[in-house]
């Protein structure tokens, strides 16, 4: 592979919406439908000229200049016995595993498959779209004030997440960006996505410190999808950085060469859209949950209840199938003839669907103990299922107090209607989990099945670089 660097590169990955299949894709004999979303994390590598040193390190220096005082500054060293590319944060102030592993897997990948040995030190540039985060601050640099990206006005760590999949959209447009940066020319990277795939999945599991279900990453990858996790024994051989051989098993795993244990992840019907006249909007509830906490407590339950978590789950998994069957059916119906009885039935059953998934979820939730679907998130979804338009909503993914998912009709009335009524809105009841909305925001966000992408117009990024 030629290792010559382009000047800039950009690339993008989207977050996601699981709407169906929470807690079931962490199980291969189940499934979800995970929907991309036009919402981005952005990633502008770059090279970096720096002054001679004495110690000649190269290094990568890491901004996410939309936040207060986002800046790793990393040394590069290269691990003896195959051990791969390690960095070491140079600068004061907290870690980011996410970004750091993501640093240590794509160097490593970088190094065995290119030239050159040769990596130069570079700038690397993260910038998220606005609806990642609950609370943006206002811009105080009059360069950005007409960008897309905002101002947030305050550190990471203080930021509010809307649950739309930051962490995997990171992973995925990082090493996605390094890899183009330095090992392919950025036409090839439709081509490269089952490597870029594999390569984020890996990075992401190591820095979560587990091996997930990996459909966030799938989304980020190759957009809306249907998807059935991989084998956890993908990446059980893989190892720790530093580790006698972890460049040559990284290796071996993006390009999928273990025979014994290859990558099985599904993912079908790649780019699926939602049906013509039907759009997804998510409400911010600005409150956010632990995914991770709320995982390992539902799956202890089920350890725990087994006939009875199984028939949960497998009424789930009915259900799901016949929500995607009916979604289709929907589009079908609309590029076949515009029957508006038909579309019309189409939509009632979809809605009955989704209140059959709540059902089934807020049952998981009195028996797991877990805020899936907590009372005031039932009573949000209660009141603007009854609005004119409001085909249904869940709770996404994991549940909790992160976004609600909400398919309505495509119309402007739609939108109008539901801002309006959600500008006031407080929730009423008393939580059974301690929860309280005291303020709701529809974002922005809409679906969009485009997965990783490199992105051309380089000009939106200029006051942030």
């Amino acid at each position: 592979m030629s290792s010559r660097p382009a000047p800039v590169t950009a690339v993008s990955a989207p977050g996601k919406v699981l709407l169906t299949g929470g807690y079931l894709v962490l199980d291969r004999a189940y499934s979800g439908t995970v929907f991309a979303l036009d919402a981005r994390i952005h990633v502008v590598v770059q090279q970096l000229q720096r002054e001679p040193s004495e110690d000649h390190e190269e290094r990568v220096v890491v901004r996410s200049p939309q936040f207060r005082g986002a800046v790793w500054e990393y040394g590069i060293r290269r691990c003896e016995s195959g051990g791969g590319v390690q960095v070491t944060q140079r600068n004061d102030g907290p870690k980011n595993p996410f970004v750091e592993t993501s640093l240590n897997y794509a160097l490593t990948y970088i190094s065995y498959v290119a030239d050159s040995q040769d990596i130069g030190s570079l700038s690397v540039t993260i910038l998220a779209d606005n609806d990642y985060y609950s609370d943006p601050g206002q811009a105080t640099d009059q360069r950005r004030e007409k960008s897309q990206f905002r101002d947030f006005g305050v550190t990471l760590q203080e930021a509010h997440k809307t649950g739309l999949g930051s962490s995997a959209a990171l992973v995925t447009a990082l090493v996605s960006a390094l890899v183009v940066h330095r090992t392919m020319h950025p036409d090839d990277l439709i081509i490269a996505r089952p490597k870029l795939h594999n390569l984020a999945q890996a990075a992401h599991c190591a820095a979560q410190g587990k091996i997930g279900s990996g459909f966030d990453v799938a989304a980020a990858v190759y957009g809306s999808c249907f998807y059935r996790r991989f084998s956890p024994t993908v990446l059980e051989r893989v190892g720790e950085v530093g580790s006698p051989g972890f460049d040559e098993r990284l290796f071996s795993t993006v390009e999928d060469l273990d025979r014994e244990h290859p990558w099985d992840a599904e993912c079908v019907d790649v780019g699926i859209k939602l049906p013509p006249g039907v759009q997804m909007v998510l409400c911010d509830v600005d409150c956010g949950s632990e995914t991770p906490s709320m995982v390992r407590k539902v799956l202890e339950w089920r350890k725990q209840n087994r006939a009875e978590a199984d028939a949960l789950w497998n009424e789930l998994q009915s259900n799901n199938d016949k929500l995607r069957y009916e979604l289709r059916r929907l589009h079908h119906h609309h590029h076949r003839r515009r029957d508006p009885d038909e579309e019309a039935a189409a939509r009632e059953t979809i809605r009955e669907l989704l209140g059959r998934a709540r059902r089934l979820l807020r049952s998981m939730t009195e028996k797991s103990g877990v805020p899936i679907e907590p009372r005031v998130q039932t009573e949000l979804l209660d009141r603007v299922s009854e609005l004119d338009g409001v085909i249904g909503g869940v709770v996404p993914g994991a549940g909790g107090y992160d976004a609600v998912a909400l398919l309505v009709r495509d119309e402007p009335r739609v939108y109008k209607q539901l801002e309006e009524f959600l500008s006031g809105y407080q929730s009423t009841v008393e939580d059974d989990f301690g929860g309280r909305i005291e303020r709701v925001r529809m974002l922005g966000v809409r679906q969009g099945p485009e997965g990783v992408r490199v992105e051309r117009d380089l000009e939106r990024y200029v006051a942030w670089l």
